[in-house]
């Protein structure tokens, strides 16, 4: 019984470990790309906004009052985290 879990523990390590390369290995090629391509993301991010401000302003106006709704709620948070401190 004791040999049979400590294969089965073995053995989990072993595909933890071969996970985690994988996970790293796809992190680090999705940062690489976003690293050296950031100037075209970037500017395609800003025609999407703009196009969308064209558009569909109310939509626009819809993320943009989410955003900040959820950029109050972090701050208060924050501060609370702070005041019982």
């Amino acid at each position: 019984m004791n040999a049979l879990l400590e294969f089965q523990i073995k053995e989990l390590k072993e595909e933890n470990e071969r996970l985690k390369k994988e996970l790293e290995n796809y992190h680090t090629s999705r940062k690489n790309y976003y690293e050296k391509n950031k100037d075209l993301i970037n500017e395609k991010a800003k025609q999407r906004i703009k196009k969308m401000a064209e558009e569909q302003p109310e939509r626009l106006k819809e993320y943009r009052r989410a955003y900040y709704l959820k950029k109050k709620e972090k701050k208060k948070q924050l501060e609370d985290l702070l005041a019982n401190l």
